[in-house]
Formats: structure tokens, sequence, C-alpha cells
């Protein structure tokens, strides 16, 4: 899985790598050699960063799922409440 950055967005990318190259390791790169290098790490390394995102959410959508019955609950048989105006939607009773 790739990703796709704006040409504002990649030319910023790759003037940070050239940054990175001089005053980290004293090496100057050309805008080409950044470039292909920001094309190796979005090829090789972002997805694992993608698949940690997506299997974050799956979690996070796996919790509100498991837990929608107790968020969400209508009580039943309550037509003959007189005090019980407001049909409100509540929290499921705990059993």
């Amino acid at each position: 899985m790739s990703f796709s950055l704006s040409k504002e967005q990649k030319a910023e990318v790759i003037g940070s790598i050239r940054r990175l190259f001089i005053e980290k390791l004293e090496v100057e790169l050309t805008e080409v050699q950044a470039g292909f290098l920001l094309d190796y790490f979005s090829t090789e390394i972002a997805p694992f960063a993608y698949n940690d995102g997506v299997a974050d959410a799956q979690k996070f959508l796996t919790r509100w799922c498991e837990d929608l019955p107790s968020t969400c609950f209508q009580e039943p048989m309550t037509y003959w409440h007189v005090n019980d105006k407001s049909k409100k939607v509540r929290r499921k009773p705990d059993r």
C-alpha cells in the first residue's frame, strides 16, 4: 500500500531528507537521490505504519461494537408507566 503526497508535500519531505543527511551524516544528497529514498521508504516502510493504523482502527471498532448493547437500550413494556413520559434510550441494566 503506497500513499501519495501532493507536489508541495513531496518537495517538503525531500528537503527534510536532504537536511537530515547533511546535518546528521555529513552526506549531501541531490533532490533525485532524496526522491529515490522517499520512494523507497514509502514502498518498504510506510506499510508497517499503515497496517498498525488499520489494526488500531479495527480494535477501536470491535470494542465499540461489543459495547453497543450496553450503550443503547430501549426499555420494553413501558406503555402503562404513568410517570414515564419520555421513552428515553438509556443504558441497558447490568444483569
